[in-house]
């Protein structure tokens, strides 16, 4: 499978397509960082991004789109920006059909390093390591995205699993449930009749 991480953002973007192979085997695809100015139009800024990442996904063809989850930040204004940019993603991604799945910050640090409080440098080496990098990822953004591209690869096939188990349990409880109310109903019935 491949996947196309995205470390959101409106100053930096950061991208990344990693593919998966069997077990936890990744390969690195491709990696960079869109920029945008700081003192160019909001609507401008986030187009430029949408242009990008249009891009990508058209070149590198990915099977699914990794996106990082706004997690609390101080800054509203970084929040908000960030928000925007992972939304300009996903919809360019669900225009094309990709299922679009949001990962906080811990859940990938804890996919690819093991800990949910590795801090970046953590982050880094490992992705070096784990997809043979010989040249670190720069900015910490091209990194990040790559991490994306890495814990989707490695939670996601779980996460459908637990969903689908999910399911039929849910089934199961329904059946339990309409055979109880059956029984009830034909016990109250020949109760009756006596």
């Amino acid at each position: 499978m491949r996947v196309l991480g995205v470390d959101p953002g409106l100053t930096r973007c950061g991208l990344g397509v990693v593919d998966g192979g069997t077990g936890r085997t990744v390969r690195p695809v491709a990696v960079d960082v869109v920029r945008t100015p700081p003192d160019a139009d909001l609507a401008v800024r986030l187009l430029g991004i949408s242009d990008a990442v249009e891009r990508w996904m058209d070149r590198y063809k990915p099977e699914a789109v990794a996106v990082e989850r706004v997690f609390a930040q101080h800054n509203v204004r970084t929040a908000m920006g960030t928000a925007q940019a992972g939304g300009v993603v996903a919809l360019a991604a669900a225009r094309r059909g990709l299922p679009v799945v949001f990962h906080t910050p811990s859940e990938v640090k804890a996919a690819v390093t093991g800990s949910g409080r590795a801090d970046k440098a953590q982050v880094t080496g490992m992705v070096m390591r784990l997809l043979g990098l010989e040249v670190k990822p720069h900015p910490a953004d091209a990194a990040d995205a790559l991490a994306l591209a890495i814990c989707h690869l490695w939670r996601e096939p779980m996460r459908v699993r637990l969903a689908e188990a999910e399911a039929r349990a849910a089934e199961i409880a329904k059946n339990h449930k309409a055979r109880l109310a059956a029984a009830a109903k034909q016990a109250k019935t020949q109760g009756a009749a006596r």
